[in-house]
């Protein structure tokens, strides 16, 4: 299957690196005009516009923090007045805390900024485009395989903020079924990324609880959000794609 998004418009959140970056390649390749956010690292948003458009495509970076709503506003409405339009959001910016429920000195501002851009963030993103993206337009979250098997301690309310977008993603995916929008999430293992390597000190025991007995790569996770913002998942809605190598099975 060759999936083309000549024409398209793309937004990606936290797409500077990892996933993110992955993503806004295959969509640049596949033909669509990219916009990505970051939040800090503005020496490799750069990288992945320069990447971009030496390859011939169209792409602008934009720094916004998806714990804050106004960003996250401003972010969706700059697309749109750059581009004229609005085709897929893919909501892939996330933050991960660790902590026991029963640990009487956890960090509560940590958890909360957690709380912000896993759910807040991702939920504002969807209804702040949404009203301005075209008909047939396609949302899909980066999500987690913890939301459904948490397989270490400490990972509760982590857990807990990726579990609530897969809620979220179905309720939406009703709302906005009769626009022609569909609403998906990509639950993903563990995948080499900057803060997650295949070989670092915590990677073992991820890597031995896949099927596979190996870690996934970014763009192993971006080939199944490409097929989702494409026209051959044009009556997937509502769903979770899960891309774990066995890692739940």
């Amino acid at each position: 299957m060759s999936v083309g998004l000549m024409g398209k418009v793309a937004l990606i959140t936290g797409g500077s690196r990892g996933i993110g970056r992955a993503v806004a390649l295959a969509m640049a390749k596949a033909g669509a005009r990219v916009a990505i956010s970051f939040r800090q690292d503005e020496a490799s948003a750069t990288g992945v516009v320069r990447h971009i458009e030496n390859g011939g495509g169209r792409c602008i970076a934009y720094r916004a923090d998806q714990a804050r709503v106004d960003d996250i506003h401003r972010l969706v409405r700059a697309v749109v007045r750059e581009f004229g339009a609005l085709d897929i959001l893919v909501n892939n910016a996330a933050h991960f805390v660790t902590g026991g429920v029963d640990d009487p000195d956890i960090d509560g501002g940590r958890l909360a900024a957690q709380a912000a851009v896993n759910m807040q963030g991702v939920f504002t993103a969807i209804r702040a485009a949404a009203p301005l993206m075209r008909r047939g337009g396609r949302i899909i979250t980066t999500g987690c395989t913890v939301a459904g098997h948490v397989g270490a301690q400490g990972l509760a309310d982590y857990a807990a903020s990726r579990a609530a977008v897969v809620g979220f993603t179905k309720g939406a995916a009703r709302d906005l079924g009769p626009l022609g929008i569909t609403v998906n999430v990509v639950q993903a293992g563990p995948i080499n990324t900057e803060r997650n390597p295949a070989y670092g000190p915590f990677a073992e025991p991820q890597r031995f609880g896949t099927a596979l007995g190996r870690f996934g790569e970014p763009e192993e996770v971006a080939a199944g959000i490409l097929f989702l913002a494409s026209a051959e998942a044009s009556y997937v809605t509502g769903t979770v794609l899960t891309i774990d190598g066995g890692y739940g099975a």
